[in-house]
């Protein structure tokens, strides 16, 4: 009989893949960049680049020796400010070279990088400063007036900005800063008070931090719906991102074959700070840079000007490309694309297929999360990708799936249960929770400390893993448990239908007080049509009776975080607002 404990999945892992990495190095996870810069100075770190009308795209490579000696000399900064180890310093950046700087910089200064979405209005910023107590933060000219709002209150002292265009090609500066520059908020008055980081560069030139820092320090804050939806920001030490970073090598990385990787998944989630960009500096391998993922253009043409061998990535990015009309029309060569692992959301079959016919490569869907920065699974690249798997779990991850009421019964291969897992990357805890943590890290059925979490989700007889949907979106309809996850993907096989959300609501039915129903948010492709009752039948010929969404309602895009993921609760609070404005028209 198979068990979780036999672990079957080791027998399906490709040819080289070593089923234990242990022991594990106890360095910092900044030695990677050291270790690049003294072996491969010259070789490409990061490459910037943007398209000019009349002359394409132009471009310039930072390297690994001058990407080092700037972190060095913004670390010798920090610590003449008063950072002190273990002092959280926050980055407000897109994708740039200055987001890599500022990032080992903090870590060789032996702080705690607190990395944030810079798009996020001024109150959330401000709650997240005031949460983590960061003491300082690095932030681009664009997001610098909102940060000044976030800052009053804060414990935040030194405020370091960057301009976008400093790391452009030179000819690319000069008409962004004719062009550009002013329009789109990137030249701002900077207070007195503040730093350009340009500034500090020059100065401090030469200088180092002379900090020790272990691999049990912890590294990041990472802040993340996590387990129950709240916001907390999980800790994750050095050890843990180092593990996470040899697991992902180990997995992906060819021997030989100088890799270049799409920097399109933001580097201010651990999905891009980890599987791009710690796993590019461990192979000092060039990181291509995309600010905006949301400019498919961009993100085509980077692939065509820059031949990326590599591509993490989201499901609706990779829709986004196949949907895309000049790739459809063969304008865009992506066929370098060696690999892509597709995280944070569920993969449509429909995608993955239509991806790999435009690239050649292959699309493997792995899973991850911020408490076990950041990959945990992912499917073979060589071997067997199964239709609707998360894959195999890495080396030295152990799994179980357990009953959703208490979490104390292994439940048997094949049955549906939550997720638990345990392995090197796991998070320390969330910072200033200990209930929460508690209730994240606890003990599982055989005495040791697990994972919970809060993913619907079974393993087959293989070892391939399965998620069924979050545990608090399941839906309650008619008796029957209702997997939105599973409607959605029904309703994306039909050929017309970009993209679908679907959540539970409370039922509109006055008789039925109480109950939920289903409704479904559909974007429809370009050019194509189709209606509610038509989708209805469709779906009919996938789903049960139960499961059908008799709600249907076709919008222009979906909610989505800035990694992909569907907002059902936007979706949720969407449903709220109409019925709201229904009843106040009713009563006018």
């Amino acid at each position: 009989m198979v068990t979780y404990q036999a672990k079957p999945w080791l027998q399906r892992y490709d040819p080289g893949i070593p089923h234990s990495l242990a022991p594990y190095p106890e360095h910092p996870l900044h030695t990677y960049l050291e270790e690049s810069a003294r072996n491969h100075p010259e070789a490409i770190a990061t490459i910037t680049s943007a398209r000019l009308p009349a002359v394409g795209r132009v471009s310039a490579a930072v390297k690994y020796g001058a990407i080092n000696e700037w972190a060095d000399a913004l670390a010798a900064s920090l610590v003449d400010m008063g950072i002190r180890k273990g002092d959280r310093v926050a980055i407000l950046m897109p994708n740039c070279a200055q987001f890599v700087i500022a990032f080992y910089a903090i870590l060789k200064a032996g702080g705690v990088v607190v990395a944030l979405n810079p798009t996020l209005p001024p109150r959330r910023l401000h709650d997240h400063l005031m949460d983590s107590g960061a003491v300082a933060a690095i932030s681009l000219s664009l997001f610098y007036d909102a940060l000044k709002q976030a800052q009053e209150g804060s414990k935040v002292q030194h405020v370091i900005v960057t301009n976008i265009k400093e790391y452009l090609p030179s000819l690319a500066r000069f008409l962004f800063s004719v062009a550009k520059e002013k329009k789109e908020g990137h030249r701002i008055t900077k207070r007195p008070e503040d730093h350009w980081l340009a500034d500090i560069l020059a100065r401090y030139g030469g200088k180092r931090a002379d900090v020790a820092v272990t691999s049990d320090d912890v590294a990041v804050f990472q802040y993340t719906g996590g387990t129950t939806g709240v916001p907390k920001a999980a800790m994750s030490t050095h050890g843990a991102l180092v593990a996470n970073t040899l697991q992902c090598r180990a997995w992906l990385a060819r021997t030989g074959v100088e890799e270049r990787f799409l920097a399109a998944i933001p580097l201010f989630h651990v999905f891009g700070m980890v599987a791009v960009m710690s796993f590019a500096v461990s192979l000092n391998a060039a990181m291509i840079m995309v600010p905006n993922a949301r400019d498919i253009e961009d993100v085509v043409d980077n692939i065509h000007v820059h031949r990326p061998t590599i591509f993490m990535g989201v499901p609706a990015l990779f829709n986004a490309i196949n949907n895309f009309p000049p790739v459809a029309a063969g304008r865009y060569d992506l066929s370098s694309i060696y690999a892509c692992i597709s995280g944070s959301a569920p993969l449509p079959p429909a995608t993955k297929r239509r991806f790999e016919e435009l690239s050649g490569g292959v699309i493997i869907e792995g899973f991850g999360m911020s408490e076990a920065p950041t990959a945990s699974h992912a499917n073979p690249v060589r071997g067997e990708n199964r239709t609707g798997s998360i894959g195999l779990p890495f080396p030295d991850m152990e799994m179980r799936i357990v009953d959703l009421d208490e979490g104390t019964e292994e439940l048997p291969v094949g049955e549906v249960g939550e997720l638990v897992m345990r392995g090197p990357q796991l998070m320390k805890g969330y910072y200033g929770m200990p209930t929460e943590t508690a209730n994240a890290r606890r003990e599982g059925p055989d005495g040791k400390k697990w994972l919970y979490t809060g993913d619907i989700a079974r393993m087959d007889e293989d070892g391939y893993f399965y998620i069924v949907d979050r545990k608090k979106d399941v839906a309650l309809i008619g008796g029957f448990n209702v997997y939105p996850r599973v409607v959605e993907d029904a309703l994306m096989e039909h050929p017309a239908v970009l993209e679908a959300g679907v959540v539970a609501i409370p039922h509109p039915d006055p008789a039925k007080v109480g109950q939920e129903a289903l409704k479904a948010w559909v974007v429809v492709k370009s050019g194509e049509s189709i209606t509610t009752q038509q989708l209805i039948e469709f779906a009919g010929q996938k789903l049960a009776r139960y499961e059908i969404p008799t709600r249907i309602e076709f919008v222009d895009e979906l909610p989505r975080t800035m990694v992909g993921k569907i907002l059902r609760r936007e979706l949720a609070r969407m449903e709220l607002e109409s019925r709201e404005k229904a009843e106040e028209d009713a009563e006018n």
